[in-house]
């Protein structure tokens, strides 16, 4: 199966035959939605790319993921236990996808294109998601700024299958999706430039035998 072909299907189906969705516009730095309410939506990025971004009680910024074309966000994928708000913010303007869970289990009309193409394709959205934030976790996970980077570049290496990369995102970000303090990163980074593991032209990154 051609996933990337069946969700580009499934958005048109959506888009044309299902009475119950939204297909909305946002500008660049508006606010797509927020996790601290119960919407119970689900949202699918048609174009653009967004941020999961959340601020602790002292104002710190934290870029929990970022989203690009046909990826899947929603509260269903995080339960907010602390009182930190999570919401999702456009980066560039984006066109979204938006529905109710509830439209899952209920048909808007018998003969509901949507409806047939969900139920092949939101679980693979799903999945994919979830696979993603695995990765997220093993980043997270790692002790060092320096593993945290590696693993970073390792995974944009396998996605471009090609060892010199352009980072997609600025280094400010990168300190915040990442967690760490950006001029520790980037003290760590002419390290490893220092050290021959890597090369950095500007925003692109090449990762020496690996």
């Amino acid at each position: 199966m051609n996933f990337q072909t069946d969700i580009s299907k499934f958005i048109e189906s959506a888009d044309k035959n299902c009475i119950k969705i939204q297909r909305k516009d946002f500008k660049k730095d508006e606010i797509i939605t927020t996790y601290i309410g119960k919407r119970n939506q689900i949202c699918i990025l048609i174009s653009g790319t967004a941020d999961l971004v959340r601020y602790d009680s002292n104002g710190n910024k934290s870029i929990v993921q970022r989203f690009s074309k046909n990826d899947i966000f929603g509260e269903f994928f995080y339960t907010v236990a602390i009182n930190n708000e999570l919401f999702v913010k456009a980066r560039k303007n984006c066109e979204v996808l938006i529905f109710s869970y509830e439209i899952m289990k209920h048909k808007c009309k018998p003969n509901c294109k949507f409806h047939q193409e969900l139920v092949k394709n939101v679980y693979e959205l799903i999945l994919n998601q979830f696979s993603i934030l695995n990765n997220r976790i093993e980043l997270l996970t790692q002790r060092t700024i320096k593993d945290k980077l590696l693993g970073y570049f390792s995974i944009l290496s396998l996605e471009n299958n090609n060892k010199t990369f352009a980072l997609p995102i600025s280094f400010t970000d990168l300190a915040d999706y990442l967690s760490i303090d950006r001029s520790a990163m980037m003290r760590t980074i002419k390290s490893l430039q220092d050290e021959g593991i890597i090369k950095k032209n500007g925003n692109k990154i090449t990762l020496m035998n690996r």
